[in-house]
């Protein structure tokens, strides 16, 4: 039986699924000189031109693409086998990664229902950052933004990312205004990680911002939730992750007009994980309102 290098199809196929040297390098936490490496090895031992330049970009030959098709599908297989071999045949705990506003706001409040429900399974919570994929290895289950196209992954829409701007009752007593007389541009504007969140909204509103834009800027979204709520000003918030703070009257949405529609927090699992792990996710996705 004659099997090419591990490392080399390992390479090639990330390369292939994200059509980026440095993305798979990222994945495989190698330099894309040691992908691109790889890549050149498994092209020798198979005699074969499987990746071509575009541009400034990477796209698949003809015998890459098919190369790939197969690959993809058996190194699956192979990670199958291996989650069923290491932890699903006997699952007594999970591992869930979670991004913090999740995390604090939805996960962590109703955990004590699911150690109820299920008081034969140990969960874990892991920090997760908001660009981090999931890793079968390390994780069962991974709460994140966007959802994971990658073959054998399941991803399950928790929440949409619509944001609209919301303030609290504080501010708009502090500032002598009612929700009717608003004025958004007049407003001190919180910021998540950057001002390019608020410029959007003001393009989609059709309105002047102020220039430049001014507020402070958190880079840890929960920070801005707490400035928000202690009424420090205005901020874009993803309404249906804060929509308990709004029917509390905690938080009041300023406009309907609003961005990142599109987007959305997903559940990540492995698409044959076993039970334990969906009925984790079944349970969580009904606590949130979004269970079939």
């Amino acid at each position: 039986m004659q099997l090419p290098p591990l490392n080399a199809l390992r390479a090639f196929e990330a390369t292939a699924r994200l059509m980026s040297l440095s993305k798979a390098g990222d994945e495989l936490h190698v330099t894309h000189a040691a992908v691109s490496h790889q890549i050149k090895h498994l092209e020798t031992w198979l005699g074969r031109k499987l990746l071509q330049k575009s541009g400034r970009g990477i796209t698949l030959t003809a015998a890459g693409g098919e190369y790939y098709r197969a690959v993809s599908g058996s190194l699956a297989a192979i990670a199958h086998a291996t989650g069923n071999m290491r932890r699903d045949h006997d699952m007594r705990a999970i591992t869930v990664g979670c991004i913090p506003s999740i995390a604090s706001r939805w996960l962590v409040p109703a955990l004590p229902s699911f150690q109820e429900s299920a008081p034969d399974l140990d969960v874990r919570i892991v920090y997760a950052r908001a660009e981090e994929h999931f890793d079968h290895e390390s994780l069962d289950v991974l709460i994140t933004m966007g959802e994971d196209l990658s073959g054998g992954r399941e991803s399950r829409l928790l929440f949409s990312r619509r944001n609209q701007p919301v303030t609290s009752r504080h501010y708009l007593a502090k500032r002598n205004w009612t929700i009717d007389d608003v004025s958004i541009a007049g407003a001190d504007l919180l910021h998540d990680e950057s001002v390019d969140g608020w410029k959007e909204w003001f393009r989609k509103a059709g309105q002047k911002a102020q220039e430049p834009l001014r507020g402070p800027i958190f880079q840890d979204f929960n920070m801005l939730a707490t400035a928000v709520i202690a009424g420090h000003g205005v901020a874009l918030c993803p309404v249906e992750v804060f929509r308990r703070e709004i029917e509390r009257g905690d938080l009041l949405v300023l406009s309907e007009i609003a961005t990142a529609e599109n987007q959305g927090y997903y559940v990540i699992s492995n698409s044959w994980a076993k039970k334990p792990v969906g009925r984790f996710i079944d349970w969580f996705m009904t606590e949130c309102g979004s269970g079939a």
